[in-house]
């Protein structure tokens, strides 16, 4: 447990570890410069990830979660150690690569959503699949059957500012994993639904991801969302907790 605050639930530990991971961070660290000094965020993170397996990543406001997961994602990179997914180190691969890398092997689910205002509900679906190069009628194809799959196909021609917060968290979590991706990272996905829709939009999660047999990395502050996940991990000032 934690040793410098309380721990308001116990972790979970569920996966059974596979003879290669999906995803393996060594001695990561990352911080900024800020009048001349530096503040560093993450102090020294290792952690190993399993194909499939789901992860809640918890802890206080500004113990790195965030940070965490934007290099996991690819959006930035470490200042010192290694992030390797499958195969691959995301800390030796420039901007370019680090971005066709996203494009194909990551979804992300944001806690505002962040849907393309002028673009409908199919529109905003089809951006991944247009970025990946599928064409037309195949991306219209894959992306209608997944709005159908949640229950939103008569809404494809809807604009998100006609749909309700639930709904359009329904559909970034579609356009997230419309096109494959082995990795979904998700940024407090409920953080900003009352607890009833919540808690839908997490059961929605769960069963996508599960049924594709895809990662889920999931930042969260909420005990109930945790009991879903295969592991917790805590951060703590920068760094894991021990007990991990």
């Amino acid at each position: 447990m934690p040793t410098s605050q309380q721990t308001p639930f116990r972790p979970i530990i569920r996966s059974t570890p596979k003879s290669e991971p999906l995803l393996r961070l060594q001695g990561v660290r990352s911080g900024y410069r800020e009048a001349g000094e530096w503040c560093e965020i993450l102090r020294g993170v290792d952690l190993v990830v399993d194909e499939g397996e789901q992860l809640a990543l918890v802890g206080l406001s500004g113990s790195g979660k965030s940070t965490l997961l934007h290099l996991i994602g690819g959006l930035d990179v470490p200042s010192a150690g290694n992030i390797t997914f499958d195969g691959v180190d995301l800390a030796r691969l420039g901007e370019p690569a680090r971005s066709l890398w996203r494009r194909s092997h990551v979804g992300f689910v944001f806690q505002f959503f962040n849907l393309i205002s002028t673009l409908n509900v199919l529109e905003n679906v089809l951006l991944p699949l247009e970025l990946n190069g599928i064409g037309e009628r195949k991306g219209r194809e894959m992306a209608m059957d997944m709005l159908a799959e949640v229950g939103l196909a008569d809404r494809a021609g809807s604009y998100p500012d006609r749909l309700s917060g639930g709904e359009q968290q329904c559909v970034a979590i579609v356009r997230a994993l419309v096109h494959q991706p082995q990795l979904v990272l998700a940024d407090e996905p409920t953080g900003n639904l009352d607890f009833a829709t919540g808690e839908k939009v997490l059961d929605l999660l769960d069963r996508l991801v599960r049924a594709r047999g895809k990662t889920l990395i999931l930042i969260t502050h909420s005990a109930k969302v945790v009991t879903r996940a295969d592991r917790i991990i805590w951060l703590v000032d920068g760094r894991l907790d021990a007990a991990f």
